[in-house]
């Protein structure tokens, strides 16, 4: 009989190729974190470039809307108007009084929103000195003025004039013509007087771009006082006067406390 044996080394051997064939090989643990942070990092990299620059076009055409569309509805012109003057004796009618005539030169930066219906007219100080600069806006939406002294840091507000204050698409076609060099040198100036009435501490009510105008101001409201020829109480009261235009003529208004 004859007897087989293997050596028990050789054995041992073969099972562990065995059992090596059987388990997969383990990699490097290390190798393997690095691997799948840079295919993470990769998408990340990817959808923030993505929301870049969809913000970045977002952004633009926030730009274009708020600055070079509306920017491009910005006039700074002047009129020339005579100073024989006009009095508004009612909203309607208008009564000439008998001054001796000289022209006169205002000018004015305008703003006009045509999508909101406002005017926004600022104005700086003139060049003869005998009235405030002011900013003053027009909400159609409202059917509310208001106007900021700037002499003063006062806020007053009022129901809109619709028959002296043009509507904006009327009110931008006249300055493209006055911009183009019209400046009707026979306007007439129109005089208006108004009283303070009240202080208003609460304005929210009045809309966004009157708040923007007065918020952190003394508001107060404003009416329309009848003017009487002949019969002129300027002196007893405390006056400060606006020279601007929103129409075809020249207008001062007097802003009086009593």
């Amino acid at each position: 009989m004859v007897k087989v044996s293997f050596s028990a080394a050789l054995a041992q051997k073969d099972a562990k190729k065995d059992s090596e064939t059987l388990i997969p090989e383990q990699k490097d643990p290390e190798a393997q974190f690095v691997g799948q942070p840079s295919r993470a990092w990769c998408w990340c990299f990817y959808l923030g470039l993505a929301l870049m620059l969809s913000g970045v076009v977002v952004g633009g055409a926030y730009l274009y809307r708020h600055y070079v569309v509306e920017e491009g509805h910005v006039f700074v012109c002047g009129m020339k108007y005579r100073e024989q003057d006009y009095m508004i004796q009612e909203e309607e009618d208008v009564i000439m009084e008998d001054t001796p005539v000289n022209l006169r030169r205002i000018e004015e930066i305008v703003r006009v929103l045509q999508d909101e219906e406002v005017e926004l007219i600022n104005v700086p100080i003139p060049e003869f000195g005998d009235s405030d600069p002011a900013d003053i806006v027009h909400d159609f939406k409202l059917k509310m003025t208001a106007y900021l002294d700037l002499n003063l840091e006062k806020c007053y507000v009022i129901p809109l004039n619709t028959s002296v204050v043009m509507p904006p698409r009327n009110f931008m076609d006249l300055l493209t013509k006055i911009k183009a060099g019209t400046y009707l040198p026979q306007t007439y100036l129109v005089r208006e007087q108004m009283i303070v009435t009240e202080k208003l501490d609460d304005i929210e009510h009045l809309g966004y771009f009157i708040n923007q105008l007065c918020r952190g101001k003394d508001t107060y409201r404003l009416q329309r006082r009848d003017t009487i020829l002949g019969l002129q109480k300027r002196e007893a009261l405390n006056c400060h006067k606006i020279l601007h235009f929103e129409n075809q003529f020249a207008v001062e208004t007097m802003i009086c406390e009593e």
